[in-house]
Order: C-alpha cells, then sequence, then structure tokens
C-alpha cells in the first residue's frame, strides 16, 4: 500500500534538491549581474558628447562683472568665468558657448540639459539634486555684506533684526544664508544683482548679501562699504555639472583640471588680474581670508 510517507523525499534527496536550487538562484543573480555590468554606462559618455558637439555651453549673467562681463557694443562675453570656460574648451578642442541665464535658474537649466558647465557655484541640497558637484573647489569665498557708510552693524546676531532690510539675488546661496542666519531680518528679494543694487541706492535695503568678491566689485560701484560679518562664513565656489549617467570620466578629469589650476595658483592669479584690471583693492580682504 501507498502512503505519504512512503513517497516523501528522503533527507539526503532533500538536500541535494535544496542545493541545486541554491546554486541555480545563484547562477542567475551572477548571469544578471554580469549581464548589468556589461550595460552599464560608458564613463566617458558625456565628455565624448561635449567633444563630438564642438561645444561646451557655459551660463553667462548680465551684472555679474568681473566674473562674467558683456561688451555693450559687440555683445562678446569675457570675465575669469569666460577665461576658465575658454581654458577647459581649449584641451577638449571645442568652442564655448554663452547661454544667458541667472544663478537661480542653474538647475532648471542643467535638467532641460541647457548647459555643460556652471563655475563659482556654491554647492546647497536643493540644486545638488540635479547638479554634481565637483568634491575640490576652484577658490574660496566668504560672506559679506555691502552697505552704505555709516551702517555699523557687523555681526550676524545683528543683522537678525526686523529694522534691518537685507538685499538677496533669488534662488542663489545668498537667500539660504540670509534666511539661515537672518529670518527675524526684512529679506528683500530680487532676480539678480543690478536691482539689488537698485534697492540700495533708493534708500529701499541697508544691506545685500554677497560673496566678498563681488561685494568688492559692487561697493566700489555705490561708493559704498563692505563687511565680512562674524562669525565669519567661508563658502567652497566650485564647479557644477549635470547629474546623468556616464559624467564620471567629466567629473575626474574636471577634479584633475581644478587641482591643477590651484596647485600651481593659478586660478587666484586670475581672479587677482581680474579685480585689479577693475581697478578693485583686494587688500579689503582680512588677514585671516586666504581664497
Amino acid at each position: 500500500m501507498i502512503t505519504a510517507s512512503s513517497i516523501r523525499p528522503a533527507p539526503a534527496a532533500s538536500s541535494l534538491f535544496r542545493s541545486f536550487v541554491l546554486l541555480f538562484v545563484g547562477a542567475v543573480v551572477l548571469a544578471l549581474s554580469t549581464f548589468q555590468s556589461a550595460f552599464a554606462a560608458d564613463p566617458n559618455l558625456v565628455l565624448d558628447r561635449i567633444r563630438k558637439s564642438g561645444e561646451l555651453r557655459v551660463p553667462v549673467m548680465i551684472g555679474e562683472e568681473p566674473g562674467y562681463i558683456r561688451d555693450r557694443n559687440t555683445g562678446e562675453w569675457s570675465g575669469f568665468y569666460v577665461e576658465w570656460a575658454n581654458d577647459i574648451a581649449t584641451l577638449l578642442n571645442v568652442k564655448v558657448v554663452p547661454v544667458e541665464t541667472t544663478w537661480g535658474n542653474l538647475a532648471a537649466d542643467f535638467q532641460a540639459n541647457k548647459i555643460d558647465i556652471a563655475f563659482g557655484l556654491n554647492p546647497n541640497p536643493k540644486r545638488g539634486l540635479v547638479v554634481d558637484y565637483l568634491s575640490v573647489p576652484l577658490f574660496t569665498d566668504a560672506w559679506a555684506i555691502v552697505t552704505k557708510p555709516g551702517f555699523t552693524k557687523k555681526t550676524w546676531a545683528e543683522l537678525n533684526d526686523p529694522s534691518v532690510r537685507i538685499v538677496v539675488q533669488k534662488g542663489g546661496t545668498m537667500q539660504v544664508v540670509a534666511e539661515a542666519l537672518t529670518p527675524k531680518a526684512n529679506i528683500i528679494v530680487v532676480e539678480d544683482r543690478p536691482l539689488g543694487i537698485m534697492e540700495l541706492q533708493a534708500n529701499r535695503a541697508d544691506a545685500m548679501i554677497l560673496a566678498v568678491f563681488d561685494a568688492i566689485d559692487v561697493s566700489k560701484a555705490i561708493n559704498g562699504q563692505i563687511a565680512l560679518p562674524s562669525p565669519m562664513l567661508l563658502n567652497p565656489a566650485t564647479i557644477g555639472m549635470r547629474r546623468e549617467e556616464g559624467n564620471e570620466g567629466y567629473e575626474n578629469w574636471l577634479t584633475n583640471w581644478v587641482n591643477q589650476q590651484r596647485a600651481l595658483g593659478l586660478a587666484q592669479g586670475k581672479l587677482r588680474k581680474a579685480f585689479e584690471a577693475r581697478g578693485i583693492d583686494l587688500s579689503v580682504l582680512p588677514a585671516e581670508f586666504n581664497f
């Protein structure tokens, strides 16, 4: 008579069967992993695409001298950011294509694949959702304020007061700084730097938050004064690129380029030359600040 117990696999057979199943599953997983690796994105896809296109699309901005300077007669762009772009384009054997935009629109420009690189970015988490930043800065900046002569508040705590009117550029890191350190102040948000300058000139704002190099330039333009509120906030100015598959080689190559610029003093020298050409005295920078 056949019973359930008589057709149950022997312990040895059952163990052999389980071993076979485990080996089969392992083989399938290994095969899938190998298949996926074989079809993983080429790390040089982005770099090769830029070189093949013959163009390096770079953001340029009105009112952001001396980083971006537009010739009113010819429409040609210059400035130290553009010079860095030209240096990179020459090495890649491509030409620079200017794309006019603003700091606040950079993330959208990267998402829309309008630009290939952006200089002088201050990493922030929101923009970092779509932008990859180099891990090394091209130069170091600090947050400063530009004011009319006679303004005496010199600390972030003093600026954090409802009576203080602070102007910042929309979408820029200076807006993040203002909202974090001076939330009680009257924060005035404008689209670009020229509009912020107008707020100061019209006495609708007491101070404007800017990176210190930009602050020096603006203070000269409005005959104002600059201060680095204490505690001094240093911020890395780095390079950004669109987050996409195949940009690892591009990121690695740019990191090597930045490391050379810093190690040989080329980045620092370019900044000094650019500001001295505009008659800006960098001696106003505090001794403890090193860019």
